[in-house]
């Protein structure tokens, strides 16, 4: 197997070819033999495959630190958002990585082998013996320092394996389709909606099979399933090779020094007058896009006087397009920050909440609690298809759009929808916690409260729906609204919405905990004992703050302008 010499490819002026891709053998690619649906499934199934491993670890990751590990439910919450947030900060640095020198196919090659070893570490860290002990009240453990050490550099190894895999594998299968061709940009954007479709799918295995497995059987086979799992996935993806479209990686100066270049000459420039650079556009027949009127500071980044006084070209038109282009997207990314604050409570406070309630479902048979994110896959995968094959085809007949709608009022619908999830987290919780009160079983965490857990089932489904809009939505804009080269990077900025936005989550936890009352605190909000605690408190808190970030959401995408080269699509 050799991707060689993609550098020396030339681009083929040949009928049904398409441009800047290259076969595994670095020669021209043919649109009907290459790329397309018959490679798209490989790749989704590799990215299946981790979703299925990634989540077999977060989903559950806070009953094990409060279980084996012996951790408090506050330092448990933080340390998983800290390990969430990480994981999807670090794609900024394998989409660098991806980019600049190995190429999206070598990276995710390489973060694959990662992962497993991550995994198989993992496994054996929780095959270790913990000493835990059972009273009337609670059950408390201990775990050897060792024990510690390695389950925590195996969980972070994993998030490198991730940082390389996560914004390359779906780039890499966007890639498949030509955004230049009508029929298969079409096919590009149902890619999206089919993508988190597959993934949903196999999260619905890891809550429904491996959660129960974790909680009754045994940690180490159900951290030991998702690695063999992650192993298969990537002989799936190499399965599919000698059928991918690769894209061309040209000898020639890094995106991101180009972009950056922008941002350093501009600031150098600053006292440049405007007037040349009109009179130097005018010159050249430069006909400025309609982004071109924001950020008219990056334009200063086009000329410079040299020795002799005389204005010479710094950057070209399309690096200050393309810096304004990365730029246009810091005001999004920022207000969607509140998203990823209740998304951060699914596997964390929410599980919490769910573990405390009546789970029976047959005599003998109490589904887990972290089981319960499984109505947001369900809801998912009921949304997908009904969005993808029913919705967009009627708001096609109307706005004449390939998408139906625009990106910008898809992500919009769905944070909408969160809103509606965390107010109505925060009113079942108000009703858990009375129902506590009525029965006496303040003092009682072990005693589960008279309430069966179905009550939590709209919060997970309408969440669920949000996410069919809002994450698939940003997504494709993040793809979208990037530079060719930097759409690994695209999609990595995509994911460090949700890293920045656990670790923020982790602050304002710890914060509130300390505030009030700290770790073991009778008024702290996050007591261990949850029928003490106030985490309806907490909600109200998310509700109004989410509230706030869809007012700044709708002013920025109001505003938004879409990339030049993507305006006729959108």
């Amino acid at each position: 197997m050799a991707i060689s010499d993609l550098e020396d490819a030339e681009t083929p002026l040949i009928e049904d070819t398409v441009d800047g891709c290259v076969d595994y053998k670095g020669l021209p690619v043919n649109r009907s033999g290459f790329g397309g649906w018959r490679s798209a499934y490989f790749i989704i199934g590799v990215e299946m495959a981790e979703r299925f491993a990634y989540l077999g670890i977060g989903s559950n990751l806070i009953s094990y630190l409060t279980g084996p590990l012996g951790q408090s439910t506050a330092a448990a919450a933080a340390n998983v958002n800290a390990w969430s947030g990480t994981t999807m900060v670090l794609p900024l640095v394998g989409a660098f990585v991806a980019d600049s020198y190995l190429g999206r196919y070598r990276t995710i090659v390489a973060a694959s082998v990662i992962y497993v070893l991550g995994l198989s570490l993992l496994t054996l860290s929780a095959m270790l013996p913990s000493d835990c002990q059972n009273t009337n009240k609670s059950t408390s453990c201990t775990s050897h320092q060792f024990q510690v050490i390695l389950f925590f550099f195996s969980l972070y190894l994993v998030g490198v394996g991730q940082s390389g895999h996560k914004p390359c594998v779906q780039a890499f299968g966007a890639d498949q389709f030509d955004s230049q061709d009508p029929e298969e940009c079409k096919l590009k954007s149902s890619f999206f909606n089919w993508w988190y479709f597959g993934l949903s799918s196999s999260s619905l295995f890891t809550y429904l099979i491996l959660n129960y497995i974790q909680d009754n059987l045994s940690w180490a086979l159900g951290f030991g399933i998702p690695c063999i799992a992650m192993a298969i996935g990537l002989v799936v993806f190499l399965l599919g090779t000698q059928t991918y479209r690769y894209s061309i990686q040209r000898d020639e100066e890094s995106p991101f020094a180009r972009i950056g270049k922008v941002f350093i000459t501009a600031v150098r420039n600053r006292q440049t007058a405007p007037s040349a650079i009109i009179v130097d556009e005018e010159a050249r027949g430069i006909l400025p896009h309609q982004s071109s009127e924001q950020f008219k500071f990056l334009d200063k980044a086009l000329l410079a006087r040299d020795g002799s006084n005389e204005y010479r070209k710094v950057c070209s038109i399309s690096d200050v397009e393309d810096a304004k282009a990365f730029l246009g997207l810091v005001p999004i990314w920022t207000s969607s920050l509140m998203f990823s604050f209740v998304f951060a409570q699914l596997s964390t406070f929410f599980t919490k909440q769910g573990s405390t309630m009546d789970r029976s479902i047959t005599p003998g048979f109490d589904i887990p609690a972290a089981s319960l994110q499984t109505f947001i896959n369900l809801a998912i995968i009921i949304t997908m298809p009904v969005y993808d094959r029913v919705f967009v085809p009627m708001a096609r007949a109307f706005t004449g759009k390939p998408a139906g709608i625009t990106m910008l009022q898809r992500i919009g619908t769905g944070m909408f929808m969160s809103v509606i999830s965390i107010v109505i987290a925060a009113l079942v919780e108000t009703k858990r916690l009375k129902t506590a009160e009525e029965y006496g079983l303040v003092e009682e965490p072990n005693v589960p409260v008279p309430m069966h857990v179905w009550w939590l089932i709209p919060q997970y489904a309408i969440f669920g729906v949000a996410e069919a809009f809002t994450m698939v939505g940003l997504q494709e804009f993040f793809y979208d609204q990037v530079p060719t080269e930097l759409r690994s990077a695209g999609l990595s900025l995509y994911l460090s919405i949700f890293g920045v936005g656990s670790f923020l989550s982790s602050f304002l936890i710890s914060t509130i905990n300390n505030l009030t009352g700290g770790g073991n605190g009778q008024n702290s909000w996050f007591a261990d004992n949850l029928n003490k605690a106030h985490l309806d408190y907490f909600y109200w808190l998310l509700a109004c703050l989410s509230v706030l970030g869809f007012i700044a959401y709708l002013h920025f995408s109001k505003s938004y302008i879409y990339n030049r080269k993507n305006v006729l699509d959108h």
